[in-house]
This record gives C-alpha cells, sequence and structure tokens, in this order.
C-alpha cells in the first residue's frame, strides 16, 4: 500500500463546511429565518471559493485534474459492471461529474434563494420553484454521492471517507491513475 498526499487542506475544509452549512440550511434551519438566508451565503461563498480554488489550487484540486468526460464516466460504469478495478488518486470520472454537478446546483440554489429577497421578485413564485427544485435535486445527488463513495471505497478497498478527513489516500502500489 501507497499513502499519496491527495486533498489539500483547504479541499477539506472547503468540503467538510459545506457538509455542514448545507445540512443546516436543508434539514434543520427555517426556511423564512435570516439565519437561513446567512448560511445560504456561507454556501455561495463557498462555492466561489471551491471554483477559484479550482484554477488555482494544488494539483488534485484543479479541475484540470478531473475534467468532465462522458468516456471517462462510461469506462468507469464498465469497470464497476466487469468488477475492473481501476484506483484513481484524485477524483474518479463519476466522483468529477458529481462535483460539477453539486457546485452547479448550489450555485444554483444560492441565486435563485437571493432572487426571492430582492423586491423585483418578491411574490413572484418561479425562484421559489426553482429554489425548491434545485434543492430537492442537491439532497438527491449528496445522497447518492454518499452512497458511491461508500460503494467504491468498499469496491476498490480504498477508504475515500478517511482520505477525505486526512488529506492522504491509501492506494495499493501495483495501480495508479
Amino acid at each position: 500500500m501507497q499513502n499519496i498526499k491527495v486533498w489539500d487542506p483547504a479541499v477539506r475544509l472547503f468540503h467538510w463546511s459545506l457538509v455542514i452549512a448545507f445540512t443546516a440550511n436543508a434539514l434543520i434551519l427555517d426556511d423564512d429565518s435570516k439565519l437561513h438566508q446567512y448560511v445560504g451565503y456561507v454556501v455561495v461563498g463557498l462555492v466561489a471559493f471551491r471554483v477559484l480554488w479550482g484554477f488555482v489550487g494544488s494539483q488534485y484540486a484543479r479541475f484540470s485534474s478531473f475534467p468532465p468526460s462522458v468516456a471517462g464516466a462510461t469506462e468507469q460504469l464498465s469497470d464497476m459492471a466487469t468488477g475492473r478495478t481501476k484506483i484513481h488518486v484524485g477524483h474518479t470520472p463519476l466522483g468529477a461529474l458529481m462535483i460539477y454537478n453539486l457546485l452547479g446546483t448550489l450555485a444554483i440554489i444560492g441565486a435563485s434563494g437571493y432572487l426571492m429577497t430582492t423586491d423585483m421578485f418578491w411574490g413572484v413564485e418561479w425562484p421559489e420553484e426553482v429554489h425548491e427544485l434545485s434543492v430537492a435535486w442537491a439532497e438527491f445527488s449528496v445522497v447518492l454521492h454518499i452512497a458511491a463513495v461508500l460503494f467504491e471505497s468498499r469496491r476498490t478497498k480504498v477508504n475515500l471517507p478517511r482520505a477525505m478527513m486526512t488529506g492522504v489516500k491509501t492506494v495499493p502500489d501495483a495501480k495508479g491513475g
């Protein structure tokens, strides 16, 4: 087994801060409270930071290290179906698609939430409908993300949650990617 530093402190702080803020707004805080709005601004700030960090951050944080790839995602699904195991040091192709999905969805949630507070869109239904639909999609995506992380950890024998806590991914010596 080989230990590789993958997730820098900024990525890990972003990830776990986003987990806390999104969970608070989606499941705990009253939707009509000022605190819900403030936590929403924190989420938008975290997303903005992550987008910036995707261009200037460490090697595995950069978007260039995990471009969206339908071909890569299809190959990963094929590997899963046939029992092949390819270890990815950074994000897997399916993981990359999930990251882009979540960042985009959270941006839409933030924008629609903001629009609901403006005079121009006060009482207009579509921003609230977009907001609620996007939150539902994000919640579904988060559940799918957690299930996929657990599944891939078991399938590849790489403890992905531990890697996101420590920043170090322990991978088998014979494989890389």
